[in-house]
């Protein structure tokens, strides 16, 4: 088997020994070559040139940022499944929502032990995506399709994420806590709390108007706070199209409320509510927003922008679980 492992030397939870102890474990099993990412967009480069060069598999050691860059180097030319190098992850990030959906172990010593075991057991399994463009006709058309592997964001979660980032870029550490004090940053200066300026539009329904926050879910759970699954939309999965949760007002009880709901999600019951609008399997949607807003992909900041079209697209890639 010829294999590409991509190590991000960022990575939050691994060290230069864990990287060297890893490799070794894994070109045991195969003819493995290592690369460590030096730049932003790296990972994509060499996720997009293992596929030209038809290699068996692609091993990602990093966080959610580093596979949603090996991914879109592989699908670069968008997607074919028997084609394409199969894909696995080794999670070395603070969160690791992708791993994690999938089940895998969010230790990395113990992912590269269930890694080795699926392989010599050849368990994988066919894993649908998320594609977000810029929508025709709009001022963000030129904006490049980008593929997400479990969730987006349009608004003001976006707007936490980049807080985060600036915040990193500053020197601190990416910690759950950093999170919530950059989440009640944004709720109490988010100017469009009360009434929303986005739109969701999808062939054959009524457009949903005034929304002021909108998650993207591809799987399930949305997130982890610690050990804790979030639940945004309980119903998505990598085996349908995608899912969305939007909320049309976060005055203080509402966000008390949605907040409370999100924090006792469960598989079966997420957020819901006179302000919640809960969308499930949709396979081509826009949103639309008044003013340019915070974009959000797999937890990477994107900048501004004011129309995102969405295209969920099943049997996308095989993912070793």
């Amino acid at each position: 088997m010829r294999a590409l492992l991509v190590a991000n030397p960022a990575a939050t939870t691994t060290s230069a020994r864990t990287r060297d102890v890893l490799t070794h474990a894994l070109a045991s099993e195969m003819k493995l070559e290592a690369v460590t990412t030096e730049y932003r967009g790296h990972a994509r480069d060499l996720g997009r040139k293992a596929a030209h060069e038809g290699l068996d598999l692609v091993v990602a050691l990093g966080g959610d940022g580093t596979v949603n860059e090996v991914v879109n180097g592989l699908l670069h030319d968008g997607p074919d499944p028997e084609r394409l190098p199969r894909l696995a992850v080794v999670p070395g990030g603070s969160t690791n929502v992708f791993a994690r959906a999938l089940g895998l172990p969010n230790d990395s010593v113990e992912a590269t032990g269930a890694l080795l075991d699926a392989l010599r057991e050849q368990r994988e399994r066919t894993v649908g995506l998320g594609l977000a463009a810029g929508t025709p006709g709009t001022e963000d058309e030129s904006v490049p399709a980008r593929w997400f592997t479990f969730c987006a964001g349009f608004g003001f979660d976006a707007g936490v994420v980049g807080r985060v980032e600036q915040q990193r870029e500053r020197g601190k550490r990416s910690t759950h806590a950093l999170y919530v004090r950059q989440l009640m940053r944004q709720f109490w200066e988010e100017p469009n709390r009360r009434r929303g300026t986005i739109t969701l539009e999808q062939p054959g329904a009524d457009p949903v108007t005034d929304l002021v926050l909108s998650i993207v879910c591809n799987t399930s759970p949305w997130t982890y706070l610690g050990n804790r699954p979030l639940y945004a939309s309980p119903e998505a999965s990598f085996d349908t199209a995608l899912d969305v949760l939007a909320l049309d007002r976060l005055s203080t009880p509402a966000v008390a409320r949605y907040a409370t709901q999100l924090l006792t999600s469960t598989p079966e019951r997420g957020p819901h509510g006179k302000h919640a609008v809960s969308l499930h399997d949709l396979t081509d949607f826009t949103l639309h927003s008044k003013v340019p807003l915070p974009f959000q992909m797999d937890g990477d900041h994107l900048g501004l922008r004011t129309s995102v079209r969405f295209t969920g697209v099943r049997r996308a890639l095989r993912v070793i679980v």
